[in-house]
Parts: C-alpha cells; sequence; structure tokens
C-alpha cells in the first residue's frame, strides 16, 4: 500500500476512535480525579496533567491527538497485523480508556492477533471494571465499541 494510502486509512482508522473517544470522555478543561482517583484533563487525557491549571480548547485537541496516537501505537505493536478499520479504531479507544495491556496481553489482543475479529470485538465486553466495580458507563462504551469494531 502507497504511503499516500497508508495515511489516509490511518487518518480514518483515527477519526473513528477519536469520535468513540469524545462521545465517552467528554471534555473538561480543568482538572478533575477519575472515579478511581487519577488526575484528568480534556478529552480523558491522564499525562502530565497540572491539577492547578486550566486548559484550553487548542491544548485538549492537541492533547487528544497526541494520546489518540500513543494508543494507535500500542495496538499496531501489540497486534502486529493488518485489521479492519473498525476493530483498530475500537481497539485504540480501548487502550485510551483502559492502558494497552489487553491489547498487549488480554483476549482482544490474543484473539485479534489470530485475526479472529468475531471474538476480537466480543472481548471488548470484558472491560466494563472500574477500581473492581462494574459501571453502567464502561458497559455502554464497549457496546458503542463494539458496534464500530463489528462494522455496525
Amino acid at each position: 500500500m502507497s504511503k499516500a494510502k497508508v495515511g489516509a486509512a490511518s487518518a480514518v482508522v483515527l477519526l473513528l476512535a477519536g469520535g468513540l473517544i469524545a462521545k465517552w470522555e467528554g471534555v473538561r478543561y480543568e482538572p478533575y480525579q477519575d472515579v478511581v482517583g487519577v488526575w484528568t484533563v480534556c478529552y480523558g487525557s491522564t499525562t502530565n496533567v497540572d491539577p492547578s491549571r486550566k486548559y484550553t480548547r487548542a491544548e485538549c485537541e492537541a492533547r487528544l491527538d497526541a494520546d489518540m496516537r500513543v494508543a494507535d501505537s500500542a495496538v499496531r505493536r501489540c497486534v502486529g497485523r493488518d485489521m479492519p478499520d473498525g476493530v483498530r479504531a475500537s481497539l485504540i479507544s480501548l487502550v485510551f480508556n483502559v492502558g494497552p495491556k489487553p491489547v498487549c496481553q488480554g483476549s482482544p489482543g490474543k484473539f485479534a492477533r489470530a485475526g479472529d475479529w468475531p471474538n476480537t470485538c466480543k472481548s471488548l465486553d470484558l472491560y466494563k471494571f472500574a477500581g473492581g466495580r462494574v459501571f453502567r458507563g464502561l458497559v455502554l462504551r464497549r457496546a458503542d465499541e463494539r458496534k464500530v469494531c463489528e462494522g455496525r
């Protein structure tokens, strides 16, 4: 595939993932602690958050872009193969939300490495816990990610 086609495919995937992330994270310009006590700002960004300041829209957009690229890099590194755009976008959203472990060591990654897309998508439902508790918002988010994963 040409560099231009790879770039266009990546742009489509990041748009899909960004839509999921923005919908479920929302945007908050003032830092807050999430349900497990992690300082968070903008679209769910947790990297180098200064809890004493307010962030701008431009800063939040830049953080979202950077955080999605980090998540995409983890997905590509841990899966190590081409995958449908919806699968990749949903895995980026999952990694953005919970970190790379599910894709690098868990069921979604195992199934994706095998090219088993239906089970990759089904296994997203496992990640509905935060702090050992099921959260309705995570159940709904995983259902949304699964729809994108399955191309629905």
